[in-house]
């Protein structure tokens, strides 16, 4: 009962964060002027370091956790109550909330209380606690917040830009459907697996499902669901192909970052090169190649 008091303050404690930062991020974007790409990254910045402020308050940098999930319904929403709907908006405002409200809800699911801070960010603070600030603030913080802003720019753009409809939306956003199941799924065979090793009934490496054939399906879900984004609605403003920017950043932080900091944790575990031989990274197909 304790546990469950000190935890549901502190989901209290995070939703009253999220409504002054998405606030003030409103706010800030309505009033202020100039180019529309530029106003919403400014009231994004703003907000991030309304969280940041809490996070050091707190002491405990996954405050910001919610907000890759939470930053794009807000946008899009503000956006959509701001400008007339069409087929294109419609449906890119099922999606982004479809997949933001699914991984807000994980990060729920897994949330103890703040009491608990992500391992990676422990790791930061104890290997680099001179410049922990620093890093906390740009890498666990703004870097995050950029690449996110960057993969909801295209949908933002669909609002404020004249757009038609075309059959490769619906191909594209089914890609972006196609990944959001695939961490539906992932994330759900890795909580199961999870509850089985704490009761004693399953050790090792997870190799359910899509596990068995990926060793990050829930990654690569979150890089398809960014690249149907972005594709959607370039497709209708060929123009625009540097929207696909914050796609392929988002890519290259899962490539060179989250991956790599994964991989490096599971080595610690008898049996890595093994399991590592015979599962992909990221595509879930069967293998008996080294990777």
């Amino acid at each position: 009962m304790k546990l469950n008091r000190r935890r549901l303050h502190s989901f209290l404690i995070i939703t009253f964060i999220y409504i002054v930062a998405a606030a003030a991020g409103i706010v800030l974007f309505h009033f202020l002027s100039g180019q529309f790409w530029l106003r919403l990254l400014i009231a994004d910045v703003v907000s991030t370091v309304i969280v940041f402020i809490f996070s050091c308050v707190f002491d405990n940098a996954s405050v910001y956790d919610p907000y890759w999930s939470v930053q794009p319904i807000v946008i899009i929403l503000a956006l959509a109550f701001t400008n007339d709907l069409n087929p294109l908006r419609i449906l890119l405002i099922f999606v982004i909330c479809l997949w933001g409200i699914r991984l807000t809800a994980n990060w729920a699911v897994n949330f103890y209380g703040l009491g608990y801070e992500d391992w990676r960010y422990r790791l930061y603070k104890k290997r680099f606690p001179r410049i922990y600030p620093l890093l906390n603030f740009v890498g666990i913080h703004m870097v995050p917040t950029l690449i996110v802003y960057g993969c909801t720019l295209p949908a933002a753009y669909a609002f404020v830009n004249d757009t038609y409809f075309s059959t490769w939306v619906i191909v594209f956003l089914l890609l972006s459907l196609g990944g959001i199941s695939l961490e539906f799924f992932s994330d759900m065979q890795m909580r199961d697996f999870r509850e089985d090793v704490a009761a004693g009934f399953a050790e090792g490496f997870c190799r359910r499902g899509l596990w068995k054939y990926s060793r990050h399906p829930n990654y690569l879900g979150e890089i398809l669901m960014w690249w149907g984004v972005g594709f959607s609605v370039v497709s209708v403003m060929g123009d625009k192909w540097y929207l696909l920017a914050g796609a392929l950043a988002n890519t290259l932080l899962f490539l060179t970052v989250s991956i790599p900091l994964a991989e490096g944790k599971q080595k610690e575990k008898e049996g890595f090169d093994a399991y590592r031989m015979k599962t992909h990274v990221l595509l879930p197909i069967p293998t008996t190649f080294k990777r």
